[in-house]
């Protein structure tokens, strides 16, 4: 199958477009959800309160009604405990009286003193960077040790080319170390923070920070790990990937470790003959196409060129367990919990004692899972195998307001396990989940 890039794009115009607006460009998705017709469905069939409040208990799946208190009997009740801040176009950040606010740290602040301060004039290089404050900040959690030490953890989703590459003329790369400084800003950053004379700012060489970077050796564990479609020119067992990056929302585990949620991947795979490359249905799925949004990385690194590695954009687009209380942990990228672009996991302790983890896909037209444990989580107990054994679901929704879990399994969807975890979206159409909008 041939790439369906629309035609009216240029590369330079694909750049430049926003996440979404780049998968809608390469991978064009219904103008509607089946999840928008079953709410007009609710709507019409309910009246307009009775189907929004039927689908104000929906996120149980499962329960048709909720409880809920009218809003007019909160209307005088201030239920956050301050004072509301009013709208404003300043380039600030506004706070409630009574509150403050400083910078604790910025993309290019060192994290160990072997690291020169930012220069705002070349931005920094590649060696730089792998050891400073990464860009783009999205998810993050904040976690404590034994001894009281802070330790920040935050994704760096993506970088600002033009900003990160400002220092050229037209801000974009113009060498391999442009490229691999935008590629170093990814991932993410574990930094030691701590609180001097009223302010936050980053322990520099404590043993707690750590970038860990597109090229960061991390574990493949579950069901896909060793399948031939996991198995690269690098990586000829398929059990180690380097790297993670585009990690959108994040979650954090009752045993405290964090999450990092891979989203858009697939804008960061290109080749050097664009439009003669040829895509095959999962590709297209996930929107791996021969165009990049202009990071760059394939043109220095051939992992990310579609062309020679075809299989490394399957090791991506997993949920990643990183351990901020151990500074020589290896990453584990958990590709029993499926792969899509996700959004967040939200961790929770079922009343049996399972672990139940929910996630969206960010994608229009694509689902809602949640992942359910085999095992139990007992404190101070070994939780390895809670995220390594268990059973994905996607949602299903209807018009009265309820919803079912459908199992992904090998029976329900006719794809062995390590298929369903590397191609959690078809298997999710397979079943008739409800495309979400």
């Amino acid at each position: 199958m041939n790439m369906d890039i629309n035609p009216k794009y240029t590369a330079e115009e694909l750049e430049e477009m926003s996440f979404d607006d780049f998968d809608e460009a390469i991978n064009p998705k219904p103008e509607n959800s089946e999840f928008d017709a079953i709410v007009e469905e609710a709507l019409s069939r309910r009246g307009f309160m009775g189907g929004v409040l039927a689908f104000g208990g929906v996120a149980t799946l499962g329960v048709a009604t909720t409880a809920l208190t009218p809003i007019s009997a909160h209307a005088s009740d201030n239920r956050f405990g301050f004072k509301a801040v009013a709208a404003s176009t300043e380039d600030t950040i506004v706070v409630p009286e009574g509150y403050n606010w400083h910078v604790a740290t910025r993309w290019g602040d060192p994290l160990f003193s072997d690291v020169p301060d930012f220069d705002h004039e070349t931005r920094g290089t590649a060696a730089t960077q792998a050891g400073a404050f990464g860009d783009n900040n999205d998810g993050m959690s904040l976690f404590t040790d034994k001894d009281g030490h802070q330790i920040l953890v935050v994704n760096n989703e993506y970088t600002n080319r033009s900003v990160m590459w400002g220092n050229n003329p037209d801000g974009k790369y113009v060498s391999d170390d442009d490229i691999n400084k935008g590629k170093n800003a990814h991932g993410l950053t574990a930094a030691e923070i701590k609180e001097v004379d009223g302010k936050w700012q980053i322990v520099k060489d404590s043993p707690y920070n750590r970038r860990f970077t597109p090229d960061e050796p991390m574990d493949i564990t579950g069901p896909a790990r060793g399948h031939d479609l996991m198995k690269t020119n690098a990586d000829p067992e398929g059990v180690t990937v380097l790297g993670t990056f585009n990690n959108c929302g994040n979650g954090r585990t009752p045993w405290g470790t964090y999450l990092a949620c891979e989203e858009n991947f697939n804008g960061y795979f290109g080749t050097t003959d664009a439009e003669g490359y040829v895509q095959d249905d999962a590709k297209k799925r996930y929107g791996v196409s021969g165009k990049d949004r202009g990071y760059g990385w394939w043109k220095v690194d051939e992992r990310f060129d579609v062309a020679k590695d075809p299989n490394e954009c399957n090791r991506h687009g997993y949920i990643t367990e990183v351990d901020p209380y151990d500074p020589n942990s290896v990453p584990k990228k958990r590709t029993a919990l499926g792969r899509c672009k996700h959004e967040n996991a939200e961790v929770v302790v079922n009343a049996d004692g399972r672990i139940a983890i929910y996630m969206g896909d960010d994608e229009r037209g694509e689902f809602l899972y949640r992942y359910v444990s085999d095992g139990y989580y007992a404190e101070g107990g070994n939780t390895d195998d809670l995220m390594e054994n268990g059973t994905l679901y996607a949602a299903k929704f209807f018009a009265d307001g309820t919803g079912k879990w459908l199992a992904l399994t090998p029976e329900t969807t006719g794809m062995d396990q390590a298929e369903i975890c590397m191609f959690t979206r078809m298997a999710a159409s397979k079943v008739g989940a409800t495309t979400m909008d």
